[in-house]
């Protein structure tokens, strides 16, 4: 997958405060790449030197092959940008608030009729028109503002934390909305503290703390990099006593590093071997006369990543930098 992104070495300083401090990034055409981090990590002054709106004090990056120190106005052709917090012009209905930035774009009025039906049936807006902008909800105004950014039709869209204020059916909304424009070729960078969401809709993520990437690349693969051997989920029949007994006989073999028995009485083995291994396992449990329902790797977990990677003695030492 060739990259559409490239980041080198970005830089940018607030008086004391180091907001960015040599960022690397490598984003393939066509991923929804997520940029996960706590508030002040850094997440929002990257995406703002992505878009062109804020010059990096050091290091520079390639969007489509077009130089953001070079070249700012031919990466904007290509780029879509959706800040944390939009505004809305809430005296405009809603065609009127795409048919006024497409304007700005110099799109034509033959153009711009069709383009914005387009747009608004890809957000499910189409219903609402002739709305005023100040009657949607929170949720439909992120769309109407993730329109906006799609009116020039840009390879690349850039989205600081799409999902914040919005309620459980408007987030799964979205992703299903983000994941149907990266079928259209878009690729799609997006910063979230919320992980779980990200760790279901990205390609790939990069985690960022203190302005650094810590981590970079799919999340199996950063698991990979990170996590000595692998964990297990072991459900076995029988009483407590019985589920006793398997953890004990689990915890002397010399894979095991761990073995605890959680809340709903599933083992959780902190497992050091491979997958060949692990099979040998399970049939010397079932021999041993374990009556095994269960037995299975765990899902990758990015917020266990996150805090793996993370040092959280140093915990809001961004300061205020986003």
């Amino acid at each position: 997958m060739s990259a559409i992104v490239r980041a080198s070495g970005l830089v940018k300083r607030y008086d004391r405060t180091v907001a960015v401090a040599g960022v690397d990034l490598e984003i393939g055409a066509g991923e929804i790449f997520g940029l996960v981090g706590p508030n002040g990590a850094g997440k929002t002054t990257t995406l703002r030197i992505l878009a062109t709106l804020i010059r990096p004090d050091g290091g520079d990056a390639e969007i489509a092959g077009s130089s953001l120190s070079r070249n700012p106005n031919d990466v904007r052709r290509v780029l879509g940008f959706m800040p944390d917090s939009f505004g809305v012009y809430d005296e405009m209905k809603v065609w009127e608030y795409l048919d006024f930035f497409a304007r700005c774009y110099g799109i034509p009025a033959d153009r711009r009729r069709r383009m914005i039906g387009d747009l608004l049936d890809l957000v499910d807006l189409g219903p609402k028109r002739d709305t005023y902008v100040q009657g949607l909800s929170r949720g439909m105004q992120q769309r109407l503002c993730l329109a906006h950014a799609l009116v020039h039709d840009p390879q690349v869209l850039l989205l600081d934390e799409p999902a914040s204020g919005l309620d459980p059916r408007a987030r799964v909304e979205l992703r299903e909305l983000l994941r149907e424009l990266r079928s259209l070729g878009k690729t799609i960078l997006v910063s979230s503290h919320i992980l779980p969401e990200l760790e279901e809709l990205c390609t790939s993520v990069a985690i960022i703390d203190r302005g650094r990437v810590l981590a970079h690349g799919p999340v199996a693969e950063i698991e990979r990099r990170l996590r000595v051997g692998a964990v297990y989920r072991i459900r076995v029949l029988g009483d407590p006593a019985a589920v006793e007994a398997a953890r004990a006989w689990l915890e002397a073999r010399a894979s095991v590093a761990t073995a605890a028995i959680l809340k709903d009485g599933e083992i959780e083995l902190g497992f050091q071997g491979d997958d060949e291994a692990a099979s040998g396992l399970l049939a010397d449990a079932v021999m041993a006369g374990m009556r095994i329902t269960t037995f299975a790797r765990a899902a990758s977990d990015l917020e266990e990543l996150f805090l793996q990677v993370t040092d959280p003695s140093a915990a809001g030492a961004a300061g205020a930098a986003a």
